[in-house]
């Protein structure tokens, strides 16, 4: 690991690799807070043709707004570029030819006891020509996206697609089948490679700070459906402002979103910032100040959605209404209940059932918002959320509500904004 020591004022640095041509990033002064930019939903969901979104003067759709990103980090350079979940789609792992077999099984207890055989094993997990190794060495060096993450130091926290869509929130026997056993063993372990630069093997997992060799790491409790504990990260922002951002995926179930041991260890850490920091930012992949849509749920659990016992049966063209893993059905049968059809996507139950609005997670959300309001008023903070996953801009707000005159924000211990990124590549 090479560590750069700041200076007074902001300094640019220079690398190369392997004697290539030089490449540079800028780092800050000493006491100040850094510019950052956050983005999530770095890449196009199964169907969608990418060219459309090419536009004018760009080699692919993938590249538009990182275009415009850069231009802003050209005018006045990013100190930090903040992955806020779906860094990159690996969905396409079940279009690769070895999984096909598995694709095409027609029921759900099919693939439930679906057993892996070594061509599986070695399509998903072979070096150098495995789905997940060759998937992060073509998208992160790729196109104006490898520009930025090569010109800006970046920090990154997964969310389902930096996975496969949805791991976490399908029921318990799908999660502990063979097959998904495997992609959440592999898809962790890359993560953490390319994108924390952490191998549990050779860094370790001891949860005492300051003891892992990332110091921003917080090990959390272990994996749900992985081998690998949680990793969160505690991260310095600059001397006013650090972000806790939070492994919501590693022990992901449909009934649990992060364990009593992952919260107590990141509190435990909050807790110990210095008094010079008057702003924490969590991040977390799904939004938190977000809608619930009760009728949605309601409406995906009914055995009486005629819509959900086509696409069980696919007849009349209907089979892309429930998802290819155990046949549940998409949310966009009920969206397209609400809206006749008028727009179909890709946004399906296990999407519905990751959010903290959800009626399994609700519980959980509300305390981990009642203990951040804690925070924020024990130690005299600004506390704020940062958020992608929905394809939409958005600005949610938690603040106190009284019968009399509205608190003024700026001592209202409640007042926390969620701020949510749009997809800087996927449709709205």
């Amino acid at each position: 690991m090479i560590e750069i020591s700041l200076a007074q004022t902001e300094m640019t640095v220079s690398y190369r690799i392997n004697g290539g041509h030089a490449i540079h990033f800028t780092v800050p002064g000493r006491e100040q807070n850094m510019r950052w930019a956050a983005y999530s939903c770095n890449g196009f969901s199964a169907g969608i043709n990418a060219d459309e979104f090419r536009g004018p003067g760009h080699a692919s759709g993938f590249d538009p707004v990182w275009a415009d990103l850069l231009e802003k980090h050209a005018e006045k350079p990013f100190h930090a570029l903040v992955g806020g979940g779906d860094q990159l789609y690996c969905d396409s792992l079940m279009r690769e030819p070895e999984l096909q077999e598995f694709v095409s099984l027609k029921t759900p207890q099919a693939k439930l006891g679906y057993q892996l055989t070594d061509t599986i094993r070695r399509a998903v997990d072979r070096l150098e020509s495995s789905f997940y190794f060759s998937h992060y060495c073509l998208v992160f060096r790729h196109g104006k996206f490898g520009q930025a993450n090569s010109t800006i130091p970046m920090v990154n926290m997964l969310d389902d697609h930096d996975m496969i869509d949805g791991f976490g929130s399908y029921p318990e026997d799908l999660q502990r089948s063979p097959m998904f056993q495997l992609i959440g063993e592999r898809a962790y372990h890359y993560f953490l490679l390319f994108q924390c630069f952490v191998v549990d093997s050779v860094d370790g997992i001891d949860p005492n700070p300051g003891r892992h060799k990332m110091r921003s790491t917080i090990i959390g409790g272990a994996g749900a459906y992985i081998p690998y504990p949680s990793h969160s990260i505690l991260t310095y922002l600059g001397p006013q402002t650090w972000m806790i951002m939070l492994d919501c995926r590693g022990e992901r179930t449909l009934n649990r979103v992060c364990s009593e041991v992952t919260y107590r260890r990141v509190f435990d850490r909050l807790w110990e910032l210095p008094a010079s920091v008057k702003h924490i930012i969590v991040q977390l992949g799904i939004p938190i100040a977000y809608p619930r849509m009760n009728f949605l749920e309601s409406a995906l659990e009914s055995s009486f959605n005629p819509l959900v016992a086509l696409g069980k049966k696919n007849k009349l063209g209907m089979g892309t209404l429930v998802n290819k893993f155990n046949m549940d059905a998409e949310l966009l049968v009920a969206m397209a209940l609400l809206y006749s059809f008028s727009r179909l996507n890709d946004y399906g139950q296990d999407d519905l059932m990751d959010h903290w609005t959800a009626k399994t997670h609700k519980k959980e959300r509300n305390w981990l918002v009642e203990q951040l309001q804690n925070l924020a008023f024990l130690k005299k903070v600004r506390i704020s959320f940062l958020s992608g996953d929905v394809h939409c801009a958005a600005v949610g707000v938690f603040k106190t509500l009284t019968q009399a005159m509205p608190v003024n924000p700026v001592v209202d211990h409640r007042y926390m904004l969620n701020v949510v990124t749009s997809a800087i590549v996927n449709t709205p």
